[in-house]
């Protein structure tokens, strides 16, 4: 027989949309609390700004500009939250993304500048580069136990000060930021395809934003319906169980953090081989795009398709920052709300649990009467008689 089907609002995808709906309201609501405190008299004001983002301008055709450039930086962050929801799903936490995110930009910029190679190599560099990064974590923790988290912070740093020196040799003279890909060399840059045209000529608006997409439902598709998604997951419940039945849980440790590291190197190529931002050689602080992609990974349920409307609300949230009038509210305003959101996040689970409890118990059967007195009396004529 068939099991029937859970209804509508017992359903997994479904209590997973409500619990992250519920995160972004609850942090939507301390960010204006504490926008309150700030300037109350333009708190409200202050959080539409950041909420409309580009729907601040009165012009449709600067509107689909600017969403063309929310867009152009959705597409890094949504690989990034890939990588952490596949390592994630494998029971491992690549925090490390961040470091693999940065190595992606090293290589292809290195590459574009350096060598003048055209986009498609360039991205295939950044792909090893966030690869090998992925790979040095997976080797530590499948023969040396070194805890992920541990290893993969460490390499952030290093990554980011490899980085800075290797591409000052492609930096401006008078300045801390690299060459201007379009001026140096043109092949580096990612194609259109018609694309820039559909948003007011947004000439930074590229195969990316697509790209992007096929990759999460790749991913979802390599978790959900393939052998190899099912070993992975099966070792991260419990990897003395999958090698009992086996698998080899060494090389599954290894290849799961390697394909979060490529993942999170494209990333990194989808934004800077763009031209929508040159590296600055002189940062001391890792992008937060991989650290922004936690936030997106776990807003999303853990689930590819649901990362990719969370990340979009990162970047839209964050982008709307940009927006608002510095004489009334620090920019910071909106890392406060995303950082709120993420914390929020590790509630989902607690969420999902409420909502099972108050279905469950609307749906208890009532109680039968206990038997009186009087039942028993009669219980005991009808069996003599």
């Amino acid at each position: 027989m068939n099991e029937a089907k859970p209804s509508f609002w017992k359903r997994d995808g479904v209590q997973s949309i409500i619990a992250a709906l519920l995160c972004i309201l609850i942090g939507l609501i301390i960010g204006y609390i504490v926008m309150l405190f700030i300037n109350p008299a333009h708190a409200w004001e202050g959080l539409l700004t950041i909420l409309e983002n580009f729907f601040t301008f009165g012009s449709p055709a600067a509107q689909l500009k600017y969403f063309g450039s929310t867009l152009v930086k959705t597409a890094p962050l949504l690989l990034c939250a890939l990588s952490i929801q596949f390592c994630y799903k494998v029971g491992l936490f690549n925090i490390g993304a961040a470091g693999q995110y940065v190595a992606g930009a090293g290589m292809c910029l290195y590459a574009a500048l350096a060598w003048q190679l055209p986009w498609y190599l360039c991205l295939l560099l950044a792909l090893v580069a966030g690869t090998v990064m992925g790979l040095l974590v997976g080797v530590l923790k499948a023969y040396c136990n070194v805890n992920e988290v541990i290893s993969g912070i460490m390499l952030n740093w290093i990554g980011l000060y490899a980085v800075n020196m290797l591409l000052t040799q492609v930096k401006e003279v008078a300045s801390p930021y690299t060459l201007v890909i379009s001026s140096v060399n043109p092949s580096a840059l990612l194609p259109t395809l018609g694309l820039d045209a559909l948003f007011s000529k947004n000439q930074y608006v590229t195969i990316a934003i697509p790209l992007s997409i096929l990759i999460a439902v790749l991913i979802w598709f390599i978790q959900r319906k393939t052998v190899l998604g099912y070993e992975l997951q099966a070792t991260g419940f419990n990897k003395d169980a999958a090698k009992y039945c086996g698998m080899k849980e060494k090389r599954n440790i290894i290849l799961t953090l390697s394909i979060g590291g490529a993942l999170a190197g494209v990333g990194a190529a989808f934004l800077y081989l763009t031209g929508f931002e040159q590296w600055s050689c002189t940062q001391s602080s890792v992008p937060a795009m991989g650290f922004n992609g936690i936030a997106a990974t776990f807003l999303g349920g853990l689930d590819p398709f649901g990362t990719i409307f969370a990340s979009y609300f990162i970047q839209h949230i964050t982008s709307g920052g940009a927006f608002l009038d510095k004489a009334f509210f620090p920019s910071q305003i909106t890392d406060l709300i995303t950082s709120i959101i993420i914390y929020l996040c590790g509630f989902v689970l607690f969420f999902k649990m409420q909502m099972a409890k108050h279905h469950a118990a609307k749906r208890k059967p009532p109680k039968e009467p206990k038997p009186t007195v009087s039942d028993s009396v009669q219980s005991a004529k009808g069996s003599e008689a």
